[in-house]
This record gives structure tokens, C-alpha cells and sequence, in this order.
């Protein structure tokens, strides 16, 4: 489930799935993206979080893979990004694969102290469109970027600031007074700032091989094997093809 309430001027979204740890799937995906675009005319900032000890866990692992999903995803990201206002991520505690994306998709992020992020995709043979990649190296630099992309690791709250993927430290409810602090400045100035700031953001047209590699690993057997050996409570065995 999605929530979706207005606070002082500033549209708060949970995710309210922590039984599976605020996993995505497709039907959340549309929920969250609905709820992103309602507030984008009616409140001046927006914040996201998760219900329970996680922000995001990630795709679902339980769910389906496939073309749906990608558009579901992409399209969420994409809306957060167009939305005319600020919005604050207030990373609650793990935001690993889709919720790392989710956080960079955001305009701020206001991290807990239990928060980690994580692109593990080197861990079950999948992969993050070029999108995702420049935007995690623009804002965490290139040390912490490959490290999390070529090295599967985890980066803490602390971490997080030192390099720039977190804004601030803090609960929800320091991310809710800065989202408030923010509804209360000019609203057309905050929109040039952010139309302004994603223009620098947008790549270069994207090399057709980088395409076909994308596409090659949500098809590959080193996924379905990822899939398997999750199944089996085992360590995937990747072949490379």
C-alpha cells in the first residue's frame, strides 16, 4: 500500500509495505507515481519515505520481471524527477536496487542513521540503465559509485553524506521541517533551481551497445539462475551468459 496525506503544505508518501520491507512491484509502482503526480499542483514540497524499518528493499523479488516492470519503475523515477516541486527522500533504513534509485530520483535526501544504500546488481545478474548510473556518480562522485556498482557495496548514513548521496542526517521528522522550511521559499525560483539542476543531469545519447548490454542481462541465464538459487537458499552459480 501507498499513503498518501498533505501535512502543513508539504505532500507526504509512504510506503507501507514492510512486511516485505516496502518492496516494489508493478501495482506499488503505479500507486507511488499517482500519488507523486496528485501533490506535484498542490503542495510546494514533497517528501517520500517508508513505513516500518526500511525505506525500500528494492523490486520484489516475488513478483514479475520482465518489460512491465522497467516501465513501471522508469516511469515512477520519471515523474518524481518532473514533478515541478522539491522532493526529500527520508531514508528510513535500507534502500537497496529500486530504493537507491528511488532516493537518487529525488531532489534531497535525509538520511537516518540505520539508512544504507546498496545497487547489488553484480549480485543477481541484473543491471541499472545509464540514467542511474550518471545520476549516482554526479551525486556521490565516481569512488563511491564504482564501489557500489563494481564492488556490490554498501554505503551508511555517514558514508552517504561524507560523499554527497546524503544531504543531511536525521528521522522523518527533520525531513519534514526542512520540506516545510522549503514550502515556505518562492516557488518559482525553487522550480528554475530544479529544472536548471536536472538539465546538467541528462546524459549524452546513450552508445546503442550500452542498450543491448542492459537488455542482455534482464534476459540472461545469470538472472534466472539469481532467481533459482534465491528459490534454493543458495549461492548463485554466474556463467556469464
Amino acid at each position: 500500500m501507498i499513503t498518501a496525506e498533505e501535512k502543513e503544505g508539504v505532500g507526504l508518501i509512504v510506503l507501507d509495505r514492510h512486511r516485505k520491507r516496502n518492496a516494489l512491484d508493478v501495482g506499488h509502482l503505479d500507486e507511488l507515481r499517482a500519488a507523486v503526480e496528485k501533490f506535484a499542483g498542490a503542495v510546494r514540497a514533497i517528501v517520500v519515505t517508508g513505513a516500518g524499518t526500511s525505506f525500500c528493499a528494492g523490486a520484489d523479488l516475488g513478483g514479475v520481471y520482465g518489460e512491465g516492470f522497467r516501465t513501471a519503475l522508469y516511469a515512477t523515477l520519471r515523474a518524481i524527477v518532473a514533478a515541478p516541486v522539491p522532493v526529500i527522500a527520508a531514508v528510513n533504513g535500507p534502500a537497496i536496487g529500486a530504493g537507491t534509485q528511488l532516493a537518487i530520483a529525488c531532489d534531497l535526501r535525509v538520511a537516518a542513521d540505520t539508512a544504507v544504500f546498496a545497487v547489488p546488481t553484480a549480485r543477481n545478474g541484473l543491471a541499472v540503465d545509464p540514467w542511474t548510473v550518471r545520476r549516482l556518480a554526479l551525486l556521490a562522485g565516481g569512488g563511491p559509485a564504482r564501489a557500489m556498482l563494481l564492488g556490490a557495496e554498501t554505503l551508511d548514513a555517514r558514508r552517504a553524506q561524507s560523499c554527497g548521496l546524503a544531504d543531511r542526517l536525521g528521522p522523518l521528522a527533520d525531513a519534514m521541517a526542512w520540506a516545510r522550511e522549503i514550502a515556505e521559499l518562492a516557488p518559482l525560483s525553487l522550480q528554475y533551481a530544479k529544472t536548471a539542476l536536472e538539465s546538467m543531469f541528462e546524459p549524452r545519447p546513450v552508445e546503442p551497445r550500452l542498450g543491448e548490454l542492459f537488455d542482455s542481462c534482464w534476459s540472461s541465464e545469470d538472472f534466472a539462475e539469481s532467481r533459482r538459487a534465491r528459490a534454493e537458499k543458495r549461492a548463485p552459480r554466474f556463467e556469464g551468459r
